[in-house]
């Protein structure tokens, strides 16, 4: 990698991990004097383009992470596309998660990439992995590890406002409680995910979202619904249905198409947590409005006359 001037300016493609770690990026490159520009709300254009870089069997995020990255080339010095295969000892992610960096790198020569590799299954930890990303930008080691301390932080403080707002959510709306339970990058996603969660707000229903619940202690409580579940995000998801169970009123699955690893879990889910109303709705790039709202709005009617049967 060529060295980079003063005033780079960073690209972020937003889709994937950014709605996981866009405090974490953002702090730290702004630590380092980096500008940063971040593509644009994923529309049709967006979704287009990526189908377009894409083979026929890469997922729906996978594909609009494309059109996100084709988005921003020429806008900034660099993208930012990092290469994740384990955030824990023995807890992988998602094998696509591991493989963006080959498939955005042979899909776009043109595109200048900044990279970091995580791997902490085979001693590649996060820290280590900002640390030689901020070296390679030409900032000396001190600087770069104050840069990281600075943006986990950040992250962490992040995380814990996202967690007391979703608490007290769950404490002060009366509302039909939906526990939406998928990916961020599927759930906030202004195309895929978005709509659904407006519709149900739009019908008085309250959602709350699988990934705004405490990681490590959701991490923990999977473990009532598989012992040897493999995906760590999975693992984060499924912990959250165990820890609000008691606090909701139904359940949405949002399986990207065609997700192996939430194809799976999602399945599991159904099977496991028979006592809460749960509907599973699959994302894909055909998907009709007028027929997820026609699910949406059945599936809170039925939880309301479960409730009102239940009072009688």
């Amino acid at each position: 990698m060529r060295g980079v001037d003063i005033d780079m300016t960073i690209g972020l493609p937003r889709a994937m991990l950014y709605y996981r770690y866009k405090v974490l990026w953002e702090t730290f490159f702004k630590e380092l004097s980096c500008d940063i520009v971040t593509s644009g709300e994923t529309n049709k254009q967006i979704l287009h383009d990526g189908i377009k870089f894409s083979i026929d069997e890469c997922c729906l995020p996978a594909k609009i992470y494309m059109g996100h990255v084709y988005s921003l080339i020429g806008r900034c010095d660099y993208i930012l596309i990092p290469r994740i295969a384990s955030c824990r000892e023995k807890n992988d992610v998602c094998v696509k998660l591991n493989a963006l960096y080959d498939i955005v790198k042979s899909t776009f020569e043109n595109a200048n990439i900044l990279d970091y590799n995580v791997d902490a299954y085979n001693g590649e930890s996060e820290k280590k992995a900002f640390i030689n990303m901020g070296r390679r930008l030409g900032n000396g080691y001190l600087k770069t590890l104050t840069a990281y301390k600075k943006a986990k932080k950040a992250q962490s403080q992040a995380e814990k406002q996202k967690n007391a707002l979703q608490a007290m959510t769950l404490e002060n709306s009366s509302g039909v409680k939906i526990l939406m339970v998928s990916h961020p990058y599927n759930i906030y996603d202004r195309l895929i995910g978005y709509p659904i969660t407006q519709y149900i707000s739009s019908l008085g229903g309250v959602c709350i979202s699988a990934d705004a619940s405490d990681k490590k202690e959701s991490r923990a409580r999977s473990e009532e619904i598989s012992e040897t579940l493999y995906w760590l995000y999975n693992k984060e998801l499924v912990g959250s249905i165990k820890l609000l169970e008691n606090k909701i009123d139904g359940i949405i699955l949002l399986t990207a198409f065609p997700c192996g690893p939430d194809s799976l879990v999602n399945e599991l889910i159904i099977r496991k947590s028979t006592r809460i109303p749960t509907i599973n709705i699959i994302l894909d790039e055909l998907q009709g409005e007028a027929g997820m709202q026609t699910r949406v709005e059945s599936f809170l009617d039925i939880i309301k006359e479960r409730a009102r049967v239940k009072s009688v």
